[in-house]
């Protein structure tokens, strides 16, 4: 492998839960040879990718890093659309609100908004979640084919049950989840993508499961649509589904 594969692998494992990372974690984590990990780990420092954290032996990523994620950010106008929104969403309710991309069967959160309310769900930037079982991966595995789906899950336990849920999240425009990712936590989700580049983000709202009624439930949704809907409109999102609130049982 390259160094830079290598580096990109260290940086990965920001992702998985770890703030820290020290020369044993990636040589245990990575099953390479600690020499090895000592040295791409100096040439990160020196690059400005991963920086030591006071006089300890512990890295975290660099100013660098923060600066691309900056950059893209700033690049992407569905990002800064959803941005906007999400924000707009979470001051409202005081309810934290993600902005999220996918990649394969992983679904990333990219950019958060902390809720405001005493009893709120903290936010997780760059934690990693299967898309599958997650309302915001699936809010964004629904914008696929079904056939692209297959391939995507194929010889993976539960795919046919997966393949079901999307339909239901095509057919309402929204997806749900229920103490999956999080213990005590709920989210709602909702896709929109910017056929121009190509991109997809989820827009979502999490909260405590023992705090929110259906009411404000319906009231989260509803506003997260709005304004989901305007993005849709704006950027020529022929795909978009606008959410529907008239069936019966769609939290189910």
């Amino acid at each position: 492998m390259t160094i830079l594969q290598n580096a990109a692998d260290v940086l990965r494992l920001f992702g998985t839960g770890s703030t820290e990372l020290t020369v044993s974690e990636v040589t245990t984590r990575l099953s390479m040879p600690k020499a090895n990990a000592s040295r791409l780990m100096r040439a990160m420092r020196d690059a400005g990718l991963l920086e030591t954290i006071g006089d300890t032996r512990r890295h975290r990523p660099g100013r660098l890093v923060l600066d691309l994620a900056v950059a893209f950010k700033h690049s992407s106008g569905l990002i800064g659309r959803a941005s906007e929104v999400v924000a707009e969403v979470s001051r409202q309710f005081g309810h934290t609100g993600y902005i999220s991309l996918r990649e394969g069967r992983e679904v990333t959160g990219i950019a958060d908004f902390p809720g405001t309310n005493t009893l709120r769900v903290m936010g997780a930037i760059g934690r990693r979640l299967k898309a599958e079982a997650s309302a915001t991966g699936r809010s964004l595995l629904a914008r696929l084919p079904e056939d692209e789906v297959r391939a995507l899950y194929a010889g993976q336990d539960g795919a046919g049950a997966l393949t079901a849920r999307l339909a239901a999240i095509r057919e309402q425009g929204f997806a749900f989840s229920s103490q999956e990712a999080t213990p005590g936590v709920d989210a709602i989700a909702i896709a929109v993508a910017d056929p121009a580049t190509d991109e997809a983000v989820s827009l979502c709202i999490v909260y405590p499961h023992a705090v929110v009624d259906l009411e404000d439930r319906d009231r989260m949704l509803a506003a997260l649509a709005a304004g989901a809907t305007r993005i849709a409109h704006d950027l020529g999102d022929t795909a978009f589904v606008e959410p529907s609130f008239s069936q019966k049982g769609i939290f189910a």
